[in-house]
């Protein structure tokens, strides 16, 4: 008799790992959610490695990051590998996510795999947002905006801001919060993951006709295994590339200076993988409805499989407009990363209103004339 019949954990591995029927057709653009999942584990290791040198305390917390680059042994491969392993697991997250939106895979029956997935997208957001304060360099300065975004919640906002900050002001509570909030949650991330894959087993994989192929599988072990180790190779040395050659290249400058209370930064600039919804947030000039708006872009996405999603090559409309959808994104992100200017806001303010449109009006409308075609087609 096999090991794996005889050992339960061994038995649940074979199911949902080795031979878990996956459809035959699948391409290389599957590969990303695999890839997330190492990018999480490497920022596990690497974080668990890097709090064991770290001091939370505004007075240290800057001297201790530089600590770990200067005396640690391999502490700036640590840190770098870290750092830009937190743009790497939102680069493979987001390509994962629009693949997702861009086939349909969150159709139903499998509205739960995408939920999980925006949920998971929140949470990553959350902990990237509180570990990008930890080095105290300008990130005091993000943390005292967005912190104080709190107050647009009505009644209880300047409450919640206040528990957050420990005090009147972002001090060292602050930073002793955001550092076992950043401990704890890729656990929590690590969770939502097994929940995700869980979702998505119990009714398998989509595939690029988005068609039935139950009747159409290999096992996923022995045929797709080999094929996610080839994108696992590429991203490794992309990964390496990156580390160990432009180790600065997705990071800002300014984060190298120590945080001064005393002196506010002409231009904050968050982490590119926030450039996207700092516009939307910026773009609007009253707080709360800036707050709201950010609300409601998370909320469309947790509606999106009841409103409507991509369906791959069979719907020519939705397949066209996606790529406006996806050059609008891009252009946020672009638009986030400047000054603020007159021209820049209006921008902003154009590109927001099209991704509400986008997502909340003709997306619906083309899902609903494409079905109907089809129907009177067959």
């Amino acid at each position: 008799m096999r090991l794996h019949n005889k050992v339960q954990l061994f038995s649940v591995i074979n199911s949902h790992l080795i031979s878990y029927p996956t459809p035959m057709n699948l391409n290389y653009s599957w590969n990303w959610g695999s890839l997330a999942g190492l990018m999480l584990a490497s920022q596990l290791v690497t974080g668990i490695l890097l709090a064991m040198h770290y001091v939370g305390h505004v007075d240290y917390a800057f001297a201790s990051v530089q600590h770990i680059m200067t005396d640690v042994p391999s502490g700036i491969i640590l840190r770098y590998a870290h750092a830009n392993g937190a743009s790497l697991f939102f680069i493979v997250v987001y390509v994962h996510i629009l693949r997702g939106f861009y086939y349909g895979s969150g159709t139903q029956p499998r509205e739960l795999v995408w939920i999980t997935g925006v949920i998971i997208l929140l949470v990553m957001i959350i902990t990237a947002f509180i570990g990008y304060v930890l080095p105290w360099g300008m990130s005091f300065w993000g943390a005292t905006v967005i912190t104080s975004l709190a107050t647009a919640i009505p009644v209880v906002g300047k409450h919640i801001m206040y528990w957050l900050w420990g005090g009147f002001s972002v001090d060292n509570p602050t930073l002793n919060r955001f550092y076992s909030f950043h401990y704890t949650l890729p656990f929590v991330l690590a969770g939502l993951s097994v929940f995700h894959i869980a979702a998505l087993h119990q009714y398998g994989s989509t595939n690029p006709l988005g068609v039935n192929a139950q009747s159409s599988t290999l096992a996923f072990g022995p045929y797709f295994g080999p094929k996610d180790l080839l994108g696992v190779l590429f991203l490794a040395l992309f990964f390496s590339v990156l580390v160990f050659f432009y180790p600065d290249l997705l990071g800002h400058p300014d984060n190298l200076i120590p945080a001064n209370p005393y002196s506010t930064p002409q231009h904050i600039v968050p982490e590119w993988y926030f450039l996207w919804v700092y516009a939307i947030l910026r773009s609007i000039p009253n707080k709360a409805m800036g707050v709201l708006a950010i609300a409601l872009v998370f909320a469309s996405l947790f509606a999106l499989p009841f409103i409507r999603m991509g369906g791959g090559k069979f719907f020519i409309l939705t397949e066209k407009l996606f790529g406006a959808f996806l050059a609008d994104v891009l252009l946020l992100s672009w638009l986030g990363g400047k000054e603020i200017t007159p021209v820049t806001s209006f921008m902003g303010l154009c590109c927001t209103a099209f991704l509400f449109i986008y997502l909340l009006g003709i997306l619906p409308l083309i899902g609903y004339f494409e079905t109907t075609v089809q129907s009177s087609n067959k």
